[in-house]
């Protein structure tokens, strides 16, 4: 028996297709504990995770590695005063460190805060302030340490000008840097070294905050997501069900540590069900050497978000006898990379669907046939429905948002399902919103077709209103991307005398391809002879970049400003 079946129980159908998914779990889950400490017990050699670098480093780590390696971390926090309900700013990119540190706060019940090396000053000074961490940890590289301590002296200086603000704690923080010797942080590398490899289990709670996400911030300021220990089991579904790990497999996700992907696919799920997990840890990306890392370590299961995808087709990909399964989220994918990948690989690509808030929540799953641009099917974690702006159940065809309801047996008040965030950092408020009558509020548009199969739309609040229609940007980005010339598109809609709001498309070009009212032409009449005419794109404009988030997500909020100065 996998080690995750002792945590849940599941139904399959003739085809091996989950069907019912629920779980069973003791009060003090605690994922560094109960799957990495009994891994090193029970199977002491398997391998946990695979690691290189552009430097051709490499190294293989067992479960009983990790767990030593954890053992020795936990070791450093807990002798610096760190203890239960404390935070900790992670910023490690993907150095193999990150692994350690994730499984040591997770023993000592100190609440995990990942953060991308990309972000600046402000962005630092933002989430240090707002979390009250009480210690960094993170990398030497990419000036992480400067920016980090410019940050806590832009909060120092803040609140000398307010002196009745409180400081937080943040002038005492506790500050470590991996591997180099860095002025002002202690070395982790070298505390680690004079420390035990033993380390008493400490009391937790299943339902004691575990991770501390920030939203990649699109629609406003960054909001705080705080996940339990639980949050681990949710993500079994998203490694053996939509990723398909393996037993003994070798998982590849191409995500940061900073962002919730990396837990989706780099850690929980992967490991309790008895894959390892491949690290490549680079700073541009490169489609050879991706290519190259696949086949040299044997990976068989891989996931990376479009925009990668879109980049290995682009010259065509070499064999990869050991891939068996490929998988994808996190932004549109056009129906010609999905033909492209699978004409070249002979697989298809599984996309799927979720939040930085939740699990995930749909996708092509384990025994269905993929179908190009769809979310697929709901998760049998979740009970999901779409619902209009009244609350009613959408008829198929029709639009709606993403909802999830509580799950049977559990009081709408308590509300705490696996997976699902379990508050918003200070922000109760927000917090009962997006839980308002009784469900879980995405945000997020979609609608089911016939066939039972989702549709991704974008976000609720931008459905475009045109000639008393309603109208999914989602569906118009999808054409556009089909021209040669679009290389990255978002639509939304404008004031228009005639219709309410006319759909206009901002359209970035590929190299290659010039702007002007011949390729404006070119490319509506391409999309529209392809469009229901309420659909139609009535205004096209090419811009040189697009306004993203540090993760890398369109700002349609900002183009909405731009578009009505």
């Amino acid at each position: 028996m996998s080690l995750y079946q002792k945590y849940c129980q599941e139904r399959l159908d003739e085809n091996g297709r989950l069907i019912s998914f629920t779980l069973d779990y003791p009060q003090n889950f605690n994922f560094g504990y109960d799957v990495v400490d009994v891994l090193a017990e029970t199977e002491p050699e398997k391998t946990a995770m695979i690691w290189c670098n552009t430097e051709q480093e490499e190294h293989v780590f067992s479960f009983a590695a990790i767990k030593a390696y954890s053992n020795q971390m936990a070791n450093v926090f807990y002798q610096a005063g760190l203890r239960r309900g404390d935070r900790v700013m992670v910023v490690l990119k993907r150095h193999y460190e990150y692994w350690f540190a994730a499984i040591a706060l997770h023993k000592l019940g100190v609440t995990m805060i990942p953060a991308t090396h990309m972000l600046t000053v402000a962005d630092f000074a933002y989430r240090l302030q707002a979390s009250k961490a009480d210690a960094v940890l993170c990398t030497w590289q990419n000036e992480v340490p400067e920016k980090i301590q410019a940050a806590l002296e832009k909060i120092a200086l803040a609140k000398e000008e307010q002196a009745s603000v409180s400081d937080g704690g943040m002038t005492a923080i506790r500050l470590w840097c991996v591997q180099r010797e860095v002025a002002g942080f202690r070395n982790m590398t070298r505390e680690m070294a004079k420390a035990s490899a033993t380390f008493v289990r400490r009391e937790t709670a299943a339902h004691d905050p575990m991770l501390l996400y920030f939203t990649s911030g699109t629609t406003g300021d960054p909001k705080g997501v705080i996940h339990d220990f639980t949050y681990p089991l949710a993500h079994i579904v998203t490694a053996k069900y939509w990723q398909q790990a393996e037993e003994n497999g070798l998982h590849f996700t191409v995500a940061e540590t900073g962002w919730a992907k990396a837990s989706w696919g780099k850690l929980y799920g992967q490991w309790l069900v008895g894959s390892a997990v491949m690290v490549y840890d680079f700073d541009n990306f490169e489609p050879k050497q991706l290519t190259a890392v696949i086949n040299r370590y044997q990976v068989t299961s891989f996931c990376a978000p479009p925009t990668v995808y879109r980049y290995l087709v682009r010259k065509g990909l070499p064999p990869m006898p050991s891939l068996r399964h490929a998988s994808t989220a996190g932004e549109m994918l056009s129906p010609e990379v999905f033909r492209r990948f699978t004409e070249q690989t002979g697989l298809s690509l599984c996309e799927g669907y979720g939040q930085t808030e939740t699990a995930l929540l749909m996708a092509n799953f384990r025994g269905s046939e993929p179908v190009a641009g769809s979310m697929g099917t709901p998760s049998p974690f979740y009970q999901i429905e779409l619902r209009d702006r009244e609350g009613n159940p959408v008829a198929d065809g029709e639009i709606g948002e993403v909802v999830i309801l509580p799950a049977e047996g559990i009081p709408t008040e308590h509300r705490k399902q696996p997976g699902i965030l379990t508050a918003y950092l200070d922000h109760e408020e927000q917090y009962r919103y997006v839980w308002r009558d009784g469900v879980y509020h995405t945000g997020d548009a979609a609608y089911r077709d016939k066939n039972g199969l989702y549709w991704f739309h974008g976000r609720f609040d931008d459905i475009i209103k045109t000639g008393g229609f309603r109208v999914g940007p989602y569906e118009i980005e999808h054409v556009l991307l089909e021209h040669p010339a679009v290389w990255e598109c978002s639509v939304i809609g404008v004031p228009d005398t005639l219709r309410g709001q006319a759909i206009k498309a901002i359209i970035l070009l590929r190299g290659g391809y010039e702007p002007g009212k011949e390729m404006e032409l070119e490319i509506r009449e391409f999309c529209n002879q392809k469009l229901a005419e309420y659909k139609w794109v009535r205004i096209v404009e090419f811009v040189e970049t697009m306004p993203k988030t540090i993760s890398g997500k369109i700002q349609k909020g900002e183009l909405r400003r731009q578009a009505s100065l």
